[in-house]
């Protein structure tokens, strides 16, 4: 059964390439043993991935063994929700893509604050 997204429609896809979410199918989908909660489907900046690497995730450098190319700005990846909540705090949160956004993160960040920045509503 597919997971909802902050408008509790069907999540959709956020990223095959490269591949991300928690599970790595691409989705935003979260389960128990998401820890971090990677619920947000982003749209990379430069100004978060400087932001992410100076709190200690740097998503820029290439992991061979993980299979993971490094993310660069303009990139779509599935982020923690604190982790993003945490960038606009600081004035550098990215771009969000709505429809691909897990609902469980409204736990955690508004809507309305979500929907500032999304990419994907007309």
């Amino acid at each position: 059964m597919a997971q909802k997204n902050v408008l509790d429609q069907n999540i959709e896809l956020c990223c095959t390439s490269p591949m991300t979410g928690f599970y790595r199918d691409g989705f935003c989908n979260t389960g128990d043993e998401d820890k971090g909660l990677h619920l947000v489907c982003i749209q990379a900046s430069n100004e978060f991935l400087q932001f992410s690497k100076s709190v200690g995730n740097d998503l820029t450098t290439p992991i061979e063994d993980f299979d993971f190319p490094g993310l660069k700005p303009g990139d779509k990846w599935c982020v923690c929700a604190y982790r993003w909540l945490e960038a606009y705090e600081n004035n550098c949160a990215p771009k969000v893509y709505i429809l691909s956004t897990n609902h469980k993160v409204l736990k955690i960040i508004p809507l309305n604050i979500l929907k500032k920045f999304s990419v994907d509503l007309g």
